[in-house]
């Protein structure tokens, strides 16, 4: 990648987003695929532009991301997280109306493990009376 682009790394439940920001026409590139293509669901798009909208500076940066891990929401949350902290490795004055949005907190939900004795994490088998 080019000298002037900033990284940033990204975590969302299984999946890990390493981003590249680099100043450009705003094209957003995610595992070799334009983002429209690879996410496939417009809510998911908005999602991974959220933080540049929030800005004002959509259209303004190049961004390229590679993923591995988990399904394709988390994956875009996880983009999500590493373009905010590229862009506050570029711009430190990013930082405050980053984390007044909550852009820069990191969404630490994941899936809860199964029990024993149980269909699911939580749910019980259904229990019959007679």
């Amino acid at each position: 990648m080019a000298n002037n682009a900033t990284y940033g790394t990204g975590r969302r439940k299984c999946a890990i987003a390493r981003v590249w920001v680099t100043p450009g026409e705003g094209k957003i590139n995610i595992n070799g695929r334009e983002m429209a293509e690879y996410l496939g669901r417009p809510v998911l798009e908005i999602l991974v532009k959220s933080p540049l909208v929030e800005l004002g500076i959509e259209g303004r940066y190049d961004i390229r991301a590679t993923t591995r891990g988990g399904g394709i929401t988390g994956q875009a949350g996880a983009v999500r997280l590493g373009i905010s902290r590229a862009l506050v490795e570029m711009d430190e004055n990013l930082r405050k109306p980053l984390r007044s949005h909550g852009f820069l907190t990191r969404d630490a939900r994941v899936k809860e493990r199964k029990k024993y004795g149980r269909k699911k994490a939580r749910r019980g088998f259904q229990f019959v009376k007679r």
